[in-house]
């Protein structure tokens, strides 16, 4: 079975809240970039096997296969369906960023999760299964039901929101920049949103740049100038929104429909076009 594994963006992003668990309560809008016209997705699939094994490709991911959000979906549903979920041999190949604030890992985490529940006839509701992703990472919820939604909490809370961008183009720059999540977080001082992104999609898209704005892009931008730098340019050149993704260093930019623009800086980029 395979399955490919798309990423998000964040427009928009407030954290409002340290809170006594030691993580922070956010208000966003996560908006999925899906479809077959879209190059930026990882690829997952599982085959029968006689043990468990991960199998990895493309992009170099740090860490052990243990620690990968793949390997703990599968034990998370092994330990809980012991008699359903059989030895696999699982496949991911890399092409999503990380530290990209695009959401890579837990898509496949979140999407191992969907695919094992499919496999294996487990018969999930999306609500478990939102409850079995919260265990992986805060975004990993979002990606069971990757669609466009408002979250708050830690992002597991989410209210269905009804925007469609399919009407314009996003033009998205991956800088080889990696922005550690924790650290990001660890830079911000936590203070009411300014703006409720639950009246996003009734807000003109010419306007969001006066309303909706990313809390990370202060330390981020101060830390890497080069990514604001990416942003002044896609305004300069007919954005009618761009915004860091996320805790970064994704820059992404939403444009009249075929437009983009030709970005010029000192740092090597990947560009993706959703038209």
């Amino acid at each position: 079975m395979l399955r490919f594994p798309n990423c998000k963006i964040n427009i928009g992003l407030s954290v409002t809240r340290k809170r006594a668990d030691g993580y922070h309560d956010i208000e966003t809008v996560f908006y999925p970039l899906t479809g077959h016209n879209i190059p930026l997705r990882d690829v997952l699939e599982v085959t029968p096997a006689a043990t468990t094994q991960l199998h990895m490709s493309g992009l170099a991911v740090a860490g052990s296969n243990v620690d990968n959000l793949v390997w703990k979906a599968y034990q998370l549903l092994k330990a809980a369906f012991t008699d359903k979920v059989p030895p696999l041999d699982i496949y991911l190949h890399k092409v999503l960023p990380m530290g990209a604030g695009l959401g890579g890992g837990s898509a496949d985490g979140a999407f191992m999760l969907n695919l094992l529940n499919d496999y294996c006839a487990l018969g999930l509701s999306n609500e478990q299964l939102i409850s079995y992703a919260l265990q992986l990472g805060s975004d990993c919820p979002f990606f069971i039901l990757n669609t466009p939604q408002y979250a708050t909490g830690r992002g597991e809370v989410m209210t269905g929101v009804a925007l469609d961008l399919s009407a314009y183009s996003i033009q998205l720059l991956c800088p080889g920049l990696h922005v550690a999540t924790g650290k990001a977080f660890g830079m911000l001082t936590p203070a009411p949103a300014k703006f409720d992104l639950r009246q996003l999609a009734a807000l003109p898209i010419t306007e969001w740049k006066e309303h909706v704005a990313n809390d990370f892009e202060g330390p981020v931008f101060a830390q890497y100038p080069v990514l604001a730098t990416i942003k002044q340019q896609l305004y300069e050149q007919g954005a009618l929104y761009a915004s860091m993704s996320g805790s970064g260093s994704a820059i992404f930019g939403i444009f009249n429909k075929g437009r983009q623009a030709e970005v010029k800086v000192g740092v090597d980029f990947e560009e993706y076009y959703v038209t």
